[in-house]
């Protein structure tokens, strides 16, 4: 077992013991979830999926599809389009309050049962099937395999599912939803009723965090400014009421679903997911929030923590041929160019007159513009014979 696969199974053991909470009752189906079903997975830049416990249970995605079918939205509409459909304001409410603008009748988020309804109804498409088919094929594209829907669990979610349509006949009232109103509602039940595994779950959550493209299969499901604009929304909106709270302990876009489920992003580092059915009162997983809340801790994720690798920068030192080379690597910010400039005129300064140095910034992974408009303009006042490979 490798380190990292051997602290997931410990953080999973100290979890273990948690019994507080229960399953979902509403739904009939999720009722019946083996409570003590615990499991934990984590994805990196390179692909590798490391998970313990139960990690190839299936159970269905609820929630956790919502934000892959607004990255659908935003990839067929762009994001003003739906915006004008739904907002992106925490609403401090629980998953299925009527949070509707007075006025608008707009719902305020995307990762609400009403927004959720609103932004499934913007997926292109005559009737279930077709609209179905579509958001299955984007959440199959996130995982990187063939997903399918558990139909005992839709036909429960359908048959009980009475508040969610009479939110779906209030948007429609307001003129947020276009079409048949059954269309909508029967298009979000099936899209909750998809089934993942942890495994699933983390391999979705890399995707978003390594800018769209899917670690594991190389594809880019979606264009980067999608995926930020995801991860935006689920970072103030992904934990329903519990959002602020979480994202002050646990520092990291994420998003519940009542079957247990939970999958949080680490931009560019991880996709985390964890899975334990019992459910706290705000519909989040007991379990699986303790999990990725001591991960974040144990591998320093949050995001609002000091994040040395932007500020500093990799450069190494070489003599080459043509002369003394700087070679840079890893991410590049604004800060970074700073520090770099500082090491050049260093480094310069203790070089003969002509002696050629030379910067090579072509295994740079990722430029900000910034930074790059930065290290130009500070390359105009180093000496002729610095040189910049790009």
């Amino acid at each position: 077992m490798d380190p990292i696969t051997a602290l997931l199974a410990d953080v999973l053991e100290e979890i273990r013991p948690g019994d507080s909470g229960a399953p979902a009752s509403y739904i009939p189906e999720l009722a019946t979830a083996d409570p003590e079903r615990l499991a934990f997975a984590v994805v990196g830049p390179r692909g590798r999926v490391r998970s313990v416990g139960d990690d190839h249970v299936e159970f269905t995605i609820q929630s956790i599809s919502k934000p892959f079918v607004l990255a659908l939205a935003l990839e067929v509409h762009g994001l003003d389009a739906v915006l004008q459909r739904v907002g992106a304001e925490p609403s401090g409410e629980p998953f299925n309050a009527i949070s509707l603008e007075p006025v608008t009748g707009r719902p305020a988020n995307p990762m609400i049962n009403a927004g959720a309804i609103a932004t499934s109804a913007l997926i292109p498409g005559d009737d279930v099937d077709t609209r179905t088919a579509r958001i299955v094929e984007m959440l199959s594209a996130f995982a990187g395999r063939s997903l399918w829907i558990d139909e005992s669990v839709y036909s429960s979610e359908s048959t009980t599912g009475d508040r969610n349509r009479a939110l779906a006949h209030l948007l429609k009232s307001h003129g947020v939803i276009d079409g048949s109103v059954d269309v909508a509602v029967e298009t979000y039940f099936r899209q909750c009723s998809i089934l993942v595994s942890v495994r699933d779950l983390a391999i979705m959550a890399a995707t978003l965090a390594f800018g769209g493209v899917n670690p594991v299969t190389g594809r880019r499901v979606v264009d980067e400014r999608v995926a930020r604009d995801v991860l935006s929304i689920m970072s103030s909106c992904g934990m329903y009421d519990f959002s602020g709270e979480w994202l002050l302990r646990v520092g990291l876009p994420a998003k519940s679903g009542v079957s247990g489920g939970l999958m949080s992003v680490a931009p560019s580092q991880f996709g985390v997911a964890a899975f334990s059915p019992r459910l706290d009162a705000h519909g989040n997983s007991v379990r699986a929030v303790a999990l990725v809340e001591a991960a974040s801790e144990r591998f320093g994720m949050h995001l609002l923590e000091p994040h040395e690798s932007v500020a500093s920068p990799a450069m190494t030192l070489h003599e080459g041929d043509e002369g003394r080379v700087v070679r840079l690597g890893g991410e590049l910010g604004y800060s970074g160019a700073e520090r770099i400039v500082a090491v050049l005129r260093e480094v310069a300064s203790g070089l003969p007159d002509g002696a050629p140095l030379i910067v090579d910034a072509r295994e740079l992974g990722r430029t900000h513009p910034g930074a790059l408009i930065a290290l130009r303009g500070e390359f105009e006042d180093l000496p002729e014979w610095v040189w910049l490979q790009e």
